[in-house]
């Protein structure tokens, strides 16, 4: 409960309020998660070399668009501690800031992407069949050209959030996804574009998204908003503090998608089938994920105003109270997947070989996660919202190099555990990085940190 001498009327955030920021929350990743499951679902119906081409390009994908999803994730923070702060101008001269940084982030990365295309896909997965690289090459080349629009529009929706308009974002999402899916029917199915199809209808639905968040930002009533977004202006010291919170995320979430690479250069040498239930287990346990994904954001929000404010028991109390909430929403998911992850596993075009994998790691999974997942996920952005980022980038990294790569390579080739051998080196890594999250977050260091 909130404590007893605080006027409910003191509260920075009501329990309507807490409604009205998570419940678009969680519509809007599951929409978000939705774009790149309809183009695996979509393109099942080609084969399974298509849906091994999305899915290795998208490790290559994830690794990118972290590096400029983490600016947005500092500018989020920055942003809502100038609101705690009652300080709207400095706000929006943060809001400027980022898009301009995490737009040009973006397109260097892009054009990277674009040129080294066939050496970054031969160090990251070696030798692929034919018919994969090129359908690897053709989805990396349109995935690379909408990292721009996807920078402008993860920037405006953390830029929403910090605001406490989740609502905007989700449903900018939403018509994201429809015009996604429309896309797909007709290029995939009705033009045979294959998995060109599938990345053109993201890149077309990514360039709307970044539309409707500019047009939004340029709100000049809302609290946040673009103040003459056409004249180039840095401000140096903002950036920094951007800089501050988005370098050590970008670097946690760069190493840890290095990781996944890395692990998923293990799984490719397992075959087609294998490589494609790897895909779909990913997307699947991702679903169980999402009310968990969406609070973490949501912690970002209200945690990061009452540090700005400088009430640090407000802080804890309603980080205390959305981790329990996650952990509420993890535990019942996890058990409908322990439960379903067969008829899930055959929704899909796999073989049965694939199907049996799948219908594994899943269940393994249901049991780690609604265990350790909401201490590994959910308690470090407390820990980020308040300021925290460079004790969860130290920790993110060296369980990540140690543990999941390690173990990895370790249960694959020593103990011959196949597929299974790279989920149980997550649940691993899962277990120590929780271990030291929770540990700093029962202390009082991480409420002393401050970034405006």
């Amino acid at each position: 409960m909130f404590p007893t001498n605080k006027a409910v009327e003191d509260r920075l955030f009501s329990d309507r309020d807490l409604r009205r920021l998570i419940i678009p929350l969680v519509i809007e990743q599951f929409l978000a998660l939705f774009i790149g499951m309809a183009d695996t679902v979509m393109v099942s119906t080609v084969s399974e070399s298509a849906v091994s081409a999305i899915s290795l390009v998208d490790s290559i994908n994830v690794l990118l668009i972290q590096l400029f999803s983490a600016m947005a994730t500092g500018g989020a923070v920055v942003a809502a501690q100038y609101l705690g702060r009652r300080d709207n101008r400095s706000a929006c001269n943060a809001a400027k800031q980022l898009m301009y940084v995490s737009t040009a982030l973006a397109t260097a990365l892009g054009v990277v992407a674009i040129v080294f295309a066939n050496p970054l896909l031969t160090l990251c997965f070696g030798t692929l069949p034919e018919d994969t690289l090129v359908y690897c090459r053709t989805y990396l080349y349109l995935s690379a050209v909408s990292y721009p629009a996807l920078a402008l529009y993860n920037g405006g929706a953390a830029l929403l959030r910090a605001m406490n308009n989740s609502k905007a974002s989700m449903y900018t999402s939403l018509m994201m996804n429809v015009f996604n899916v429309g896309g797909n029917a007709l290029l995939i199915y009705g033009l045979n574009m294959e998995v060109a199809g599938a990345g053109t209808a993201s890149l077309l639905a990514r360039m709307l998204g970044a539309g409707i968040m500019v047009w939004l930002l340029l709100n000049r009533s809302a609290p946040i908003h673009l103040i003459h977004p056409m004249r180039p202006e840095t401000d140096g010291p903002m950036i920094r503090r951007i800089f501050s919170q988005g370098i050590p995320n970008g670097l946690e979430n760069s190493m840890f998608q290095i990781g996944k690479l890395m692990v998923a250069g293990i799984v490719s040498m397992f075959g087609v089938s294998i490589i494609a239930a790897n895909a779909i287990s990913n997307n699947i346990s991702s679903l169980c994920n999402l009310p968990g994904t969406a609070i973490g954001l949501a912690i970002v929000t209200v945690v990061g105003q009452c540090v700005g404010a400088g009430d640090t028991k407000q802080a804890r109390y309603y980080a205390n109270r959305l981790i329990l909430l996650v952990y509420g929403f993890t535990f019942l998911a996890d058990v409908a997947l322990f439960a379903f992850a067969r008829p899930l596993a055959g929704l899909f075009n796999l073989s049965p070989e694939g199907v049996d994998a799948a219908e594994e790691v899943l269940r393994w999974y249901a049991v780690a996660a609604a265990i350790f997942w909401p201490a590994s996920f959910t308690v470090p952005n407390a820990l980020r919202a308040a300021g925290d980022a460079r004790f969860t980038m130290g920790v993110s990294v060296f369980c990540m190099w140690v543990f999941r790569i390690g173990a990895s390579y370790l249960l694959v080739y020593s103990f011959n555990m196949g597929l299974l051998g790279i989920w149980v080196a997550m649940f691993i890594d899962w277990v120590v990085r929780a271990a030291f999250f929770v540990t700093r977050y029962l202390g009082s260091k991480w409420l002393t940190k401050r970034v405006v």
